[in-house]
């Protein structure tokens, strides 16, 4: 890797979550994204000149109460070396904090290396929250993906979290798997206890003093929106040259002199004269997550009305029509994975990342297939489907029309997306497509129906290579179905509620009457469209309840239906 400022060119640019990188394949094999601040070390950063097995065991030196994060001197570049703080993420691991601590933040989860990143970049940006409060924070270098992938035990990782992981996101268990080493630049100083030590503090007048200044950082932190789920006075760093302005203090007596001293570190905090490290459960404050939450989900209904209005992308995104669908397609660095977004807004591509909706809280719609309904990151709610292709059908049926499904298999996702846009181009509706994500673990099971692999061989992507691989899994992002995008974006009160067929006859709401002739009304009309429905259920049919509490109507008076499931959907 030669990642100078003269090797920057366009494709090498990444934005995740709102931050860009330099993306760098090592010569290790493994791969590193630097930030603007680390683009200006590039040379130390290296991986021979710090992460090469015997340097690095050589030179590091693991920091105070962590099991995982290492103080490392790089090899002299030019004349100089660089002191680096190296820690391996722990995403998807058990969070052990104490019983308080869980009580005030039940959902503690460890940031993703990228959702770190991008909140001390945020942090240190300070746009939100009291505008003479700054937050100071080691420089955020550079994310490292080393080549070689973990074993379960070998990663530390909760068995009980990868088994939740599995259950609500099959296909991409594994994905944590990688590791990801995060790499910030030293601060020279001292941690608050260390500084009360080295004054010469007892230990009751240390935890008189540490009370106090950790509580005034934390008000600080919360001030400006933001909580630290773990914060403890280890991570409020005072710099060397406060630290000399201390020592200068002197007084007739030696208690004089610590007193004086111990009274400079609290003024120091006051006036905010104090760096925080450690982010590993950095978190927005409920009303800054509220804010910044509301004013994505209104980005990101002005952007979805406008999905098929083009924008420019950034050089890491690619424009791609796959059976004649627009699509915003690029790499998921968090994963190794890729994603396909509908339209040619580059902007919504982040919206589906799936770090913003595989660790939120998720419902399951159905007993029969991996539907699951939450509510992301950026508060936009959507159903995400793991694609059935490369299974066999199993629907109980017998006789001619189950050898017929079983010929014709599942769709790809490719399919379903591109029957969807015709049958909505036809005016049958059907629910809002968003986009489509192949995991970067591979399937755990082998595919058995091979056939939508070899018809979709020829169907190529950016990187050279077909779009649909028999060894990953694909899942499929749909809009939660509360309003058609046009209204929705226009509205800031009640929305639409869906319901399908099947519950809206257990329910009471439709009698068995209307029930068939909606079902047969749906299916004259995909026939008169060349489409065959017949294996369509009524469970894979929506209809809409408005805010007023009676169902949306077609134009023939009935209500509306909507299809939401177009796997077993085929031309005629």
């Amino acid at each position: 890797m030669e990642a100078t400022l003269n090797s920057v060119t366009p494709e090498t640019l990444v934005s995740v979550l709102g931050v860009v990188y330099v993306h760098k394949r090592t010569r290790d094999g493994g791969e590193i994204y630097l930030t603007r601040y680390g683009l200006s070390v590039a040379e130390q950063l290296n991986v021979e000149n710090w992460y090469e097995k015997e340097w690095f065991e050589g030179h590091r030196e693991r920091l105070d109460g962590t099991s995982s994060v290492y103080r490392v001197k790089t090899r002299e570049i030019d004349g100089q070396s660089l002191d680096l703080v190296v820690k391996h993420s722990r995403v998807g691991e058990h969070v052990p904090v104490e019983t308080k601590t869980l009580l005030e933040f039940l959902n503690a989860e460890f940031n993703s290396p990228w959702e770190e990143f991008a909140l001390v970049f945020e942090m240190r940006e300070g746009k939100y929250g009291a505008p003479d409060i700054r937050i100071n924070t080691q420089q955020p270098l550079a994310i490292y993906e080393p080549p070689e992938r973990m074993q379960i035990w070998q990663s530390g990782r909760s068995q009980s979290k990868i088994n939740r992981i599995r259950a609500r996101h099959p296909g991409i268990d594994l994905d944590i798997l990688r590791q990801y080493v995060l790499i910030y630049g030293w601060i020279n100083g001292k941690n608050i206890v260390e500084t009360f030590q080295h004054i010469g503090l007892d230990d009751q007048e240390l935890k008189e003093s540490l009370a106090p200044v950790t509580g005034k950082a934390t008000r600080d932190l919360e001030l400006k929106g933001y909580a630290v789920a773990d914060m403890k006075p280890v991570h409020i760093i005072i710099r060397d040259s406060e630290i000399k302005k201390i020592n200068n203090i002197v007084a007739d007596t030696e208690p004089d002199t610590r007193r004086l001293r111990s009274e400079m570190v609290h003024a120091l905090i006051g006036q905010g004269c104090y760096s925080i490290i450690d982010y590993e459960l950095l978190l927005r404050t409920d009303p800054h997550e509220e804010l910044v939450s509301k004013w994505r989900r209104l980005s990101y209904l002005d952007d979805q009305r406008d999905r098929f209005t083009e924008t420019e992308l950034p050089s890491h995104l690619s424009a791609v029509e796959i059976m004649g669908v627009p699509y915003v397609h690029g790499r998921v660095e968090s994963t190794s994975g890729k994603l396909w977004v509908v339209g040619r807004n580059g902007r919504l591509f982040d919206y589906f990342l799936p770090e913003r909706w595989r660790k939120t809280h998720a419902w399951k719609l159905s007993n029969e297939n991996d539907v699951y309904y939450t509510v992301t990151k950026d508060n936009i709610h959507i159903v995400w489907k793991t694609s059935n292709i490369g299974e066999l059908p199993d629907i109980d049926l017998s006789g001619p029309i189950a050898s017929e499904l079983e010929e014709y298999g599942y769709n790809s996702p490719f399919e379903e997306f591109a029957i969807a846009q015709e049958l909505n181009s036809a005016g049958i509706p059907t629910v809002y497509m968003r986009a489509i994500y192949m995991t970067g673990s591979t399937k755990l099971e082998p595919s058995v129906d091979m056939s939508r692999y070899i018809s979709h061989k020829l169907t190529i992507g950016p990187d050279g290579y077909p779009v649909l691989k028999e060894n990953h899994n694909y899942i499929m992002l749909r809009g939660y179905f509360n309003g058609t995008d046009e209204w929705v974006a226009n509205q800031s009160g009640q929305l639409c509620t869906p319901i399908d067929l099947s519950q809206a006859l257990a329910s009471g709401a439709v009698d068995y009457a209307l029930h068939n002739k909606l079902y047969e009304k749906l299916q004259s009309q995909l026939k008169n469209v060349n489409f065959e429905g017949k294996f369509l259920g009524t469970n894979d049919i929506l209809l809409g309840i408005g805010p007023e509490g009676g169902f949306l109507k077609d134009k023939d008076g009935l209500p509306e239906i909507r299809i939401c499931n177009c796997e077993l959907i085929r031309k005629i």
